[in-house]
């Protein structure tokens, strides 16, 4: 593989393996659990703290493709670093909002909430990439620098809860 090409998403790559790492986490969790119960086979039903853990990872489940697509279209069509800043952000947040599953049902909007705005600020770079790809194609004005101190000022903000 080419290493200029490589250089432009080792960033991706890590925060997508991180991600995979904690969703191995995520389903460990449901696998103790189910074995807490003493049953013989994995069930969907079971004890208060069986269904909190399944549906905390259900729910992680459910927003992870939609994570992992705006998160490799955000760092390859715009900026690498600030869409793996907020890659690495998102990944605590689920992990925040997993482990506020577990309690109490109202400690986990907050990550909820914070997750939320994390998708929100890859999908709207996103859309800066998409667009910056046809204004080059239509009017051959590259504003892809513009974008990218934009990206690389907002991201920060994303640490304000």
């Amino acid at each position: 593989m080419d290493q200029e090409i490589v250089g432009n998403i080792d960033l991706l790559a890590i925060v997508t393996l991180i991600s995979v790492i904690q969703n191995i986490f995520f389903a460990f969790k449901v696998e103790n659990e189910s074995k807490n119960q003493h049953s013989k086979s994995f069930q969907r039903t079971g004890s208060p703290a069986f269904e909190k853990v399944y549906t905390a990872n259900q729910n992680c489940i459910d927003a992870y493709p939609t994570f992992l697509a705006v998160l490799w279209c955000a760092g390859v069509l715009c900026s690498q670093a600030p869409a793996a800043f907020a890659g690495l952000m998102y990944l605590f947040v689920r992990q925040k909002y997993f482990v506020g599953y577990l309690g109490e049902k109202t400690q986990s909007t907050p990550g909820y909430v914070f997750g939320k705005r994390i998708i929100f600020f890859l999908f709207a770079m996103c859309v800066a990439g998409i667009l910056n790809h046809y204004i080059v194609m239509i009017f051959g004005s590259d504003m892809e620098m513009y974008i990218k101190t934009i990206s690389n000022t907002i991201s920060p903000l994303l640490l304000i809860p």
